[in-house]
């Protein structure tokens, strides 16, 4: 069974970002997904890996996503682009030069919005950076999710007019694991 890390790029407890992420780990029972928290790294700076002193934080971070053979990202939209955590977590991962923990790892995006646009432009600046980290990102089913506050009951489920796409597209990461996950 592939581990999974899931990154979700909003820090807020109760956001919808999270809620989205484990719905979406619910719905993948063939992946052994696990949220890896990213809101305590230090923001990204190279005089530590320069100086051989990273901070223990980025040690650990980039240890524990060697473990991961694949990463699903869920993310809410800042001003049109990706949150800055998310950003600091894959320039912390990518580094030190050569040492990147995201090569060859297949990736998904999934982003949300509560307005219409269902996060089009975070999506999108993510993937430009996940092509350069040489992340194979999943093309299909997109995931734009507008209204995203429509998708939870008060409870916190997955409303039911919601969990096929939901479920479709996880079955789809599952597959595009199976085809471009590094083997050897």
């Amino acid at each position: 069974m592939t581990k999974v890390a899931v990154l979700v790029g909003s820090l807020r407890r109760a956001s919808f970002s999270r809620k989205l992420a484990q719905a979406m780990i619910d719905l993948a029972p063939d992946l052994d997904c696990t949220i890896v928290e990213i809101g305590a790294l230090p923001i990204y700076n190279q005089d530590f890996d320069d100086d051989g002193t990273p901070p223990p934080a980025y040690t650990e971070f980039r240890t524990a996503m060697a473990g991961y053979g694949a990463v699903l990202f869920v993310t809410p939209e800042y001003n049109r682009s990706v949150p800055g955590v998310l950003k600091n977590a894959l320039d912390v991962g990518s580094r030190p030069y050569g040492k990147s923990v995201w090569s060859g790892k297949p990736a998904a995006v999934i982003s949300c919005t509560p307005g219409a646009l269902g996060g089009f432009g975070a999506n999108h600046h993510l993937r430009q950076s996940l092509v350069f980290l040489d992340m194979p990102t999943m093309q299909q089913p997109e995931a734009y999710l507008g209204n995203v506050a429509k998708m939870f009951a008060d409870d916190g489920s997955v409303m039911p007019a919601s969990h096929e796409f939901l479920a479709k597209i996880m079955a789809a990461f599952t597959t595009w694991i199976g085809r471009t996950a590094p083997h050897g």
